[in-house]
Formats: structure tokens, sequence, C-alpha cells
């Protein structure tokens, strides 16, 4: 039975999704403020909890802003690959790009169907499991980037990255099909399971992640103006 972390501080809406999550077969952690959920979230970094496989975060916290619990998942080894979706009613762009800039996986804005926020915890996690399933023993590379999709490594001249989960199927996308254009459509489509609904955002913040992370290789992931990306070019 998967388990999401849940927090959210409007209690009616709280107790919504987490009566609605259960009934869909879900386990579920709620909580109304930040502290209580990292204190959930450091037991079990320890090894005293439940392992978690889906955070559901609300930004306007009482206590705190809901980033501050996604740095905190973010800089915790234990949770570098936990999916993380924002749930917020936020209405300023800046605050959706910045949570995808410090790793989240996805955001969902408030008002929104239960059906919809269904639809992407079961992507995520259908995503992770199509990965954990076949990447026994896989190698892939381009240049001086490499990835072990079975340690789940990535790596620059030999050189181990700390990447997200997300962060790092994107990157294996790319490897996986160098020098070809991909559409931002088409990326979404692969790596986040699903369809495509204008949220270029969330592409453009993760590519960006990814390049910072890459260092002197960053360039080999180019911008295809009014297109999307490719890793290469095409005389490379």
């Amino acid at each position: 039975m998967p388990h999401i972390l849940l927090l959210e501080d409007d209690s009616d809406i709280r107790l919504g999704m987490e009566q609605h999550l259960q009934r869909e077969g879900f386990a579920v952690s709620a909580f109304e403020n930040g502290k209580d959920a990292l204190r959930l979230l450091q037991q079990t970094s320890a090894g005293h909890g439940t392992k978690l496989d889906v955070a559901l975060l609300d930004l306007s916290l009482p206590d705190m802003d809901g980033l501050d619990v996604l740095r905190t998942i973010r800089n915790t080894p234990a949770f570098r690959s936990l999916p993380v979706v924002l749930v917020t009613a936020r209405s300023e762009e800046i605050d959706r790009v910045l949570g995808l800039e410090l790793g989240a996986d996805d955001y969902i804005s408030k008002p929104f169907s239960t059906r919809e926020l269904l639809a992407r915890i079961r992507a995520i996690l259908r995503r992770a499991s199509f990965l954990d399933e076949t990447a026994k023993g896989q190698m892939l590379a381009f240049g001086p980037i490499s990835v072990d999709l079975d340690m789940h490594v990535a790596r620059v001249n030999g050189e181990s990255l700390d990447f997200t989960r997300r962060e790092f199927e994107l990157l294996a996308y790319f490897l996986k099909n160098p020098r070809r254009v991909l559409s931002r459509e088409k990326i979404l489509q692969q790596v986040w399971s699903l369809e495509y609904l204008g949220e270029s955002r969330t592409i453009d913040a993760h590519v960006r992640r990814v390049r910072a992370k890459l260092g002197d290789s960053a360039n080999l992931i180019e911008t295809v103006v009014g297109v999307g990306y490719r890793l290469g070019s095409v005389d490379g």
C-alpha cells in the first residue's frame, strides 16, 4: 500500500483529501503544520517510520513556508528520490517555478478535482515502479555523461552527481534519445507520464536544474527554440 505524506493546513481540505486517498487504497500521514511533518520525515529518515512513496505539500502553512519543507526533503539523502507534488492556492507563477527549481516533481493548483490529483499521484508511482523494475543492468552514456539505471547514479567524467529522482529520469531520457529534438509535450508524456497540460514551466525548471548540476557539460543539452530540447548537436 503506497504511503503518502499529506501536508495541508486547511482542516476541511485535509480531511477530504485524506478520506478520498484512503478510499483509493493509499495509507496517509496527514499534518496541518510543517513542524509535525518534519518530525515524521526525521523519524523516517532515521529508520523509525514507514517508507514514504509520495509527498503532497501545501505552500501556505501556519508555521512556515511549504517550500522550507521541500528544501528539507531535497537536502535529506533518504528523500532525494521522494516524489513531491506541490498543492497550492498561490496564484503567482514565481511560487510554482521556485518550487520546481527547488526540486518538486509537479504541482497542482487549488481548486482541483480529486480525479486530477489521483491521476498525478498514480502517474508518479507508475513511473517510479516502471523504472525500478526495468533498470537492472542498464547503462547509458553520451560524451562525458553517464547514468547507471540499476544503481541510480549519474556521473560526469566519472564524478557522481546528486540528482533527485525526477532529474535523474529526465537526464536518462535525454541519454536514451541523443541528438533527437524532444518537445516539451513528449518529455512530459514520457518522463512525467502525463498528457501535456501546457505546463512548460515544469519541464524548463527541471532542465535548468539538470544543466546546473552538469557543470561544464551543461551545453550538451541544447534548447531548440519554439520546440523543446536536444542532447548533443546534430553535427556533434
